[in-house]
């Protein structure tokens, strides 16, 4: 029958309550929400909505991969597989192997062995391929330069690509780094060859970013060194709390085997990280903690020792823990570096700016319009064909909005054009959703049915309706999320909540009011 326990009735206006105490931030200034942060326990959210670069502007930053670096690298490579294909050939050098800018060259004396590296070393030389162009080039320019050297230098199509793929590599870093969630909109692009454009919503102060960008969280783990081991074979590395402690140079467990890393809270309250390793990174820590008991292990986090804990039993379950006396700041912070993983190449920032709203204030206020004129339509209808549920249908409305904005709110997503879009199009879903139900109470009453029979069969008979439309709805909206990006990501964000929202509302919120009216109007007719 259509009746709510005292408890339900309680719980739906406690969420709504809820959903207004996460939105009294979005109204209030920049000060006043850092003093609640700073007062309020940091398990509770105290975050206005983020508006999005279309609405409000922010930060723009442009970086520069280090192409230089870049080359170097692919030298010492080369450098190394010519050493390793001579050695494989056992052809003999007359001196060793020379560095170039852009390659390496090698002299070998006698004419039977240099005709004999030839072969092996145009092994080297691989075709560069193209997802789009197919093959688009080769690596290596091998020629003979006379006096039995042999010159090997990497062309430009090789250099060229090794940085096309360090900057799109870089990108897929800069988004788990930046935009994890995915709902906060950073931008981040590829501008000409070697840069990338990297927009921030909202932010004035860009600090934080580039630490973030600029970080290399390199994280490894080491034995703390015996007074015994040759010094050949030990690091003094610096100590986050001060001095140096000597750590061995072998690297026991490397960062890279790490699978994820959230911010937890140690036996003190205080801020640290918990990781997890892969299937060989956690063979590999079990193995090395159990073989070392009573030995101090040493975090090693970008060449500095952030601590060196003892092994008091074996670690064999893959996981672990990182103290340091963190703030929650600084252990999201590494923890976001730790699932990210590292950038292939340093970044310089050579571009820093604030940039103002993308769309212009007419841009803007066409669309608030728009969103408004929408609602009171809405509004206006649901009155003039349904009375008192009509009436009910727009609170519900009101607050199936609020819940919108409050879970932006909670999850840390960032507000557009395209995301107003996507509230103004829930509005009309949810609304469909209550004329289903009363359309539906309206068929059960003219086939006889009693007031209080026609309400309840009216709920649960549309609540199939309902549910298969708005699956099908969120299925889109996945889709979206998960195929676009920047505005489309804004609009799917918004359209999700909406609908899930929508199915809560209109539903167990109109439900709410009407048994609450009928209990103490006790009506003889519908009004509808």
């Amino acid at each position: 029958m259509l009746r709510l326990a005292p408890w339900k009735v309680a719980s739906i206006l406690a969420v709504t309550f809820l959903a207004v105490l996460l939105l009294v931030p979005s109204f209030l200034g920049t000060a006043t929400v850092d003093r609640l942060e700073k007062l309020l326990p940091s398990f509770l959210p105290v975050r206005p909505i983020v508006l999005g670069l279309d609405l409000q502007g922010g930060a723009s930053l442009l970086w520069e991969v280090d192409s230089a670096a870049l080359t170097h690298a692919q030298v010492e490579t080369l450098r190394d597989d010519v050493r390793g294909k001579l050695r494989e050939g056992r052809i003999s050098l007359s001196g060793g192997i020379a560095v170039l800018p852009r390659g390496v060259q090698v002299r070998i004396a006698d004419a039977a062995e240099r005709a004999k590296a030839l072969p092996l070393l145009r092994a080297l030389d691989q075709p560069i391929s193209n997802a789009i162009i197919g093959t688009a080039g080769h690596m290596l320019d091998i020629t003979d330069v006379g006096d039995g050297s042999v010159q090997l230098l990497l062309t430009d199509a090789a250099i060229n690509d090794k940085i096309r793929r360090a900057v799109t590599q870089s990108i897929e870093v800069l988004n788990r780094r930046l935009n994890e969630s995915g709902t906060k909109e950073v931008n981040i692009q590829q501008q000409g060859v070697d840069r990338i454009l990297v927009e921030v919503p909202g932010l004035q102060d860009t600090t934080e970013v580039k630490k973030l960008v600029g970080a290399t969280a390199n994280l490894e783990f080491r034995l703390v060194a015996d007074p015994g081991d040759p010094p050949n074979e030990v690091d003094n590395l610096p100590q986050q709390q001060g001095g140096q402690i000597p750590v061995q140079k072998r690297v026991m467990v490397a960062g890279e085997d790490l699978t994820n890393a959230q911010t937890g809270f140690d036996q003190n309250s205080q801020p640290d990280v918990n990781f997890t390793f892969n299937l060989r990174g956690g063979q590999r820590f079990g193995q090395v903690t159990s073989e070392n008991v009573q030995r101090r292990f040493a975090i090693v986090l970008d060449g500095k020792v952030i601590s060196a804990p003892v092994i008091q039993t074996p670690i064999t379950g893959g996981r672990g823990q990182i103290t340091g006396n963190f703030t929650v700041q600084e252990a999201d912070n590494l923890s976001v570096l730790l699932r990210a993983g590292a950038l292939p190449a340093k970044l310089t920032v050579v571009e820093e700016r604030t940039v103002g709203p993308g769309l212009g204030q007419d841009s803007i206020d066409a669309g608030k319009r728009a969103a408004i004129v929408g609602g009171v339509l809405v509004v206006c209808y649901m009155l003039a064909t349904y009375g008192i549920f009509g009436v009910f249908a727009d609170v519900a409305l009101a607050v199936h909005i609020l819940f919108i904005f409050a879970s932006m709110a909670l999850i840390g997503a960032t507000l557009t054009l395209p995301g107003i879009a996507g509230v103004v199009f829930t509005i009309g879903m949810a609304v469909d959703s209550n004329v289903l139900i009363y359309e539906r109470i309206r068929e059960e009453a003219h086939m006889g049915r009693s007031i209080i029979s026609a309400l309840d069969a009216g709920f649960k008979r549309a609540f199939a309706t309902i549910i298969d439309s708005n699956v099908t709805m969120f299925v889109a909206a996945v889709i979206l999320y998960l195929f676009g990006s920047g505005p489309v990501r804004g609009f799917a964000v918004s359209l999700g909540l909406g609908i899930l929202t929508s199915v809560v509302t209109a539903v167990t919120m109109t439900r709410m009011m009407i048994a609450l009216w009928y209990r103490y109007k006790r009506p003889t007719k519908l009004p509808i």
